[in-house]
């Protein structure tokens, strides 16, 4: 019995049973019942109309036709295919077509710069990429003389006799690499296998009780990161749900489309639902029909969560946890017993601890690296045993997450590691400043990080970005003292800069990294 099943919710057993299947599966096994139901609508990000609809039976259709044209194209099973595209259906079709074909999808975030995608196709060893034409992916396709297929040629490939689904071994064959900074901050591939796919997907639709051919689900992070490629691609879809997939996230847009199609999940990321608070469009949408939502990526500040279950006037935001390497949601709030500022309990068949530096686990309370184990948890890093072997120990993922538990189970996400500021001896956590600076009324977006300094080692400094109506109104001195009145005197930021906007990933995580590495330019060579 571990200290979770206390606040278990009462809809999920402890542990489940998986299909022994591939991930393509999770599109199939709804066409017999639900081939009429729309399964995606594609609509532009900046005017709502339908660039394209799909049912469940022509999805699958054009997944099989295009199955059928990259084995043409020499894709054979165990290959690799990259996919260089915004969120469309032809990202959906090419995940679970890749699939079908036997082959590994590589997805590849759309936005990034030549080098980057040069570096990572060529990690992978891909064999084909498919991408619009005169993208710079397609640029890197012609420079390492791989196939390109264009958006215009993988329409059509649908039309194409349908293949066979080839030979799969769920437990060992890779469905898909994601790369990632991993816990070492050096991009690798990921290995997940049609198992670890299959299995958290199954895990994460039966805690948040998707209702089969119910459910209209909002598709905005990109499905080219593991929590978009899960949460709002693979799990929605293994529901029979609508998909309502949006190339770029427009916090007007997707307002009035909740409202106008009576969405049901909106799946998202911090800064996401504080975009949607910030919005007129966003605080007037109909959220009526709002089912438990579940945020990753970033820490979800208590400040946020509860004005937005106030603007919908239930609690349906809840926050969850994952990493790539866990395919990847590993923790999640009870329904109905969520805690603000915990990531929540341990998934079914999902088991987690806290250790200190020796491997000791901590008594509840303590803080201490956060360990994973279950059947999410990833095959390994491509081509990288030295690195595997460092961040998996006998079945235990080492997340590089600071955590803590209580006495009933909950956790909470203290920080990463690699984000401890260390200031004249004292630890500081960003979190911990960036939540404190959330309560305070004017505050939209905050980051914290730690600075160069010769006195202290380190100096914490925070950048804010003010809501609309408050800029000319509050000023840096204000939130400073709001800081000092909360907050030992080691943790208030020695400086405060206020700004527009702040650095964020497409995932949509901000991205203290950047302003550290900005940091580290303005004071020159020599600096930390």
């Amino acid at each position: 019995m571990k200290p979770w099943h206390g606040v278990w919710p009462a809809h999920v057993p402890h542990s489940l049973s998986y299909p022994d299947a591939p991930a393509w599966w999770l599109l199939e096994r709804n066409v017999a019942r639900f081939g009429a139901r729309v399964a995606l609508r594609e609509l532009d990000h900046e005017t709502l109309a339908e660039r394209r609809t799909l049912t469940y039976e022509a999805l699958f259709r054009a997944v099989r036709g295009v199955a059928a044209g990259l084995r043409a194209r020499g894709v054979a099973p165990g290959g690799r295919v990259a996919l260089v595209l915004a969120n469309s259906a032809g990202l959906v079709v090419g995940y679970y077509a890749t699939w079908f074909a036997g082959a590994t999808a590589v997805p590849v975030n759309d936005g990034a710069r030549e080098g980057e995608i040069a570096q990572q196709l060529a990690d992978a060893a891909v064999s084909l990429v498919i991408a619009p034409a005169g993208s710079p992916a397609a640029a890197v396709a012609a420079q390492l003389k791989l196939l390109h297929v264009d958006l215009d040629e993988l329409r059509a490939l649908e039309a194409l006799a349908p293949a066979a689904a080839a030979p799969c071994d769920p437990a060992r064959d890779v469905a898909v690499l994601l790369y990632t900074g991993g816990t070492t901050g050096t991009p690798k591939g990921a290995m997940l296998s049609h198992r670890n796919v299959v299995v958290n997907t199954t895990q994460f639709a039966e805690w948040y009780a998707f209702e089969p051919g119910a459910e209209t689900s909002v598709c905005a992070i990109p499905m080219s990161h593991s929590g978009g490629m899960s949460g709002v691609m693979s799990v929605p879809l293994s529901a029979a749900a609508t998909l309502l997939v949006f190339a770029r996230f427009n916090a007007a847009r997707i307002a009035q489309a909740v409202t106008r199609h009576r969405v049901t999940r909106l799946f998202g990321v911090p800064t996401m639902f504080i975009a949607l608070l910030d919005d007129a469009e966003g605080r007037r949408a109909d959220y009526g029909v709002l089912r438990a939502c579940r945020t990753n990526a970033a820490p979800l500040p208590p400040p946020v969560k509860a004005a937005f279950d106030g603007l919908v006037g239930r609690e349906v935001l809840v926050e969850g946890y994952g990493l790539t390497e866990t395919s990847p949601l590993t923790h999640a709030n009870p329904i109905g017993r969520a805690r603000p500022g915990s990531i929540g309990v341990p998934l079914p068949d999902t088991d987690a601890r806290i250790v200190d530096d020796t491997g000791a686990d901590v008594a509840p309370g303590a803080a201490g690296e956060l360990l994973i184990r279950g059947p999410q948890v990833m095959l390994g890093y491509w081509n990288r045993p030295a690195e595997t072997a460092g961040a998996i120990e006998d079945g235990w993922l080492h997340t590089g997450d600071v955590a803590r538990m209580d006495a009933d189970g909950y956790f909470a996400i203290v920080d990463r590691q690699k984000d401890q500021i260390n200031t004249a001896g004292f630890k500081v956590w960003p979190r911990e400043v960036e939540e404190t600076l959330y309560a305070h009324p004017a505050v939209r977006m905050a980051a914290v990080i730690g600075v160069p300094d010769d006195y202290r080692g380190e100096a914490v400094k925070a950048f804010v970005v003010l809501k609309d109506e408050h800029h000319g109104r509050c000023d840096t001195a204000e939130l400073m003292a709001f800081c000092r009145a909360r907050l030992s005197g080691y943790k208030v930021p020695r400086s405060l800069e206020l700004r527009d906007a702040l650095p964020i990933s497409a995932a949509g995580k901000l991205l203290r990294r950047a302003l550290r590495e900005e940091g580290r330019a303005e004071s020159g060579p020599g600096t930390a």
